[in-house]
């Protein structure tokens, strides 16, 4: 095979050559520059030019080169992160105006508050996959809070409070009230409180650690809006931490219905003092704010909306 020359098409306000984004981002998934500059139809010898010009263009080294193996450094993993973003959002432009219907496809990076994500998340991805093909999704579970930007990912599943920074894009996409449940074997042990009054003797299964509040914003039918303190807690830094320490009867958990559904069912926790109950609490979708949303992010969103209303039906 000879080296074929590649086309030069610089970006906008830029010295950078698409042609070397897509010849760094075909090396970079084959993790040779053999295979890489064969996926885009050039010689090792080729390949290996671009790459170079493209490395004197940003003064960064986006490799790790030794005689057995290619692996990119630091700055050349964010590089191609964004390289990715920008090659897809390109296909999807040309798509558009050529009026064709381009698939979803690529690496959906997510990040998801953890109880959450487990219990309605990963059911709708299940389903999603089946139908996008073309996508491949990582996801964090964790309910701390994420820098999308900083870390790489296209979307955030958080149940509260939305990002409020010009950087992203918030829409609310459920919604949830949390309640008081409580395990069959901590009743037998502590005895069942028959009234907000009762909870004060009762150990308080927590969210938050450090200083942040241990209270619980009540909504009582009979008494209204109401906050419940007590020093007899224990604190949890995960939503699903509180639910598996309730199971076990280390206390009474403060919990959306989405996290224990199955459970109420199955009998391992039971709903205390119906009519009181947490306020509102949405849950959001989180982007990072773009000019164009990625097909894949879009798709994502749309579905899960779609997830929602189904299982609510």
């Amino acid at each position: 095979m000879t080296g074929r020359k590649i086309a030069s098409t610089k970006l906008v306000g830029s010295a950078l050559d698409i042609g070397a984004l897509r010849v760094f981002v075909a090396v970079a998934e084959a993790g040779s520059f053999v295979a890489g500059g064969k996926a885009m139809g050039l010689t090792r010898s080729a390949a290996g030019k671009a790459l170079a010009r493209l490395e004197a263009y940003l003064e960064t080294r986006l490799f790790q080169r030794t005689t057995r193996r290619l692996s990119l450094t630091t700055e050349g993993h964010e590089f191609f992160n964004r390289c990715c973003r920008l090659l897809e959002d390109l296909e999807e432009a040309e798509a558009s105006i050529r009026q064709n219907s381009p698939l979803p496809k690529g690496l959906l990076r997510l990040t998801v508050s953890e109880g959450y994500g487990k219990m309605v998340i990963l059911p709708f991805i299940q389903a999603f996959i089946d139908n996008s093909p073309g996508i491949s999704i990582e996801v964090s579970f964790s309910d701390r809070v994420v820098d999308l930007i900083e870390e790489g990912f296209d979307l955030a599943i958080r149940v509260g409070d939305g990002a409020t920074s010009h950087q992203y894009i918030t829409q609310v996409i459920d919604r949830t009230r949390p309640q008081l449940f409580v395990s069959p074997d901590y009743l037998k042990q502590r005895g069942k409180p028959e009234s907000l009054a009762d909870l004060k003797d009762h150990r308080r299964l927590v969210y938050g650690l450090g200083t942040a509040s241990t209270g619980w914003n009540l909504v009582d039918k009979e008494h209204g809006r109401i906050t419940l303190n007590g020093s007899n807690h224990v604190r949890f830094d995960s939503g699903d931490a509180i639910r598996t320490a309730a199971i076990a009867g280390l206390g009474i958990g403060y919990l959306p219905s989405f996290m224990i559904d199955r459970d109420i069912v199955e009998g391992r926790l039971i709903q205390l003092l119906p009519a009181t109950q947490g306020e509102e609490i949405a849950i959001h979708a989180i982007y990072p704010s773009r000019r164009h949303l990625s097909l894949r992010v879009r798709a994502f969103i749309d579905g899960l909306k779609i997830f929602l209303s189904n299982i609510k039906n």
